[in-house]
């Protein structure tokens, strides 16, 4: 059975782990370092689709940004709630020390793996 408890020793496991990346997340947490004070969803999502020439699903960004908050690769807070939102704030991400150290060690996961092959993935 499922219990808070069991939840609880799960989620202090991943925060002690180094932060494993999936490709969205990549992408993800590149975008949030990429915008920097400008990082809510909205924003996150127009840059992800414009480098990427991939559509992104609202409820996958909120999804991976929970989770990667989840995982201490990212904070957020709460700003700029104005009447044109009827007063509700946006939230905004930064990318956290552990959010970072993931970029760098998936960044370098990936280029290893592509070692030997830049005249194959460089053709046209």
């Amino acid at each position: 059975m499922f219990t808070m408890q069991t939840y609880n020793a799960c989620i202090a496991v991943m925060k002690k782990t180094p932060a494993y990346l999936g490709e969205f997340e990549y992408a993800v947490l590149l975008a949030v370092l990429q915008l920097r004070e400008a990082a809510y969803a909205v924003p996150v999502r127009e840059l992800i689709e414009s480098r990427t020439s991939r559509s992104v699903a609202r409820g996958a960004l909120y999804t991976s940004l929970e989770r990667l908050e989840v995982k201490g690769c990212v904070k957020s807070a709460l700003r700029d709630a104005s009447p044109e939102r009827a007063g509700r704030p946006r939230r905004y991400f930064t990318v956290t020390p552990t959010g970072l150290a993931a970029l760098r060690t998936t960044h370098a996961a990936l280029r290893n793996l592509a070692t030997g092959l830049e005249s194959v993935l460089e053709q046209q």
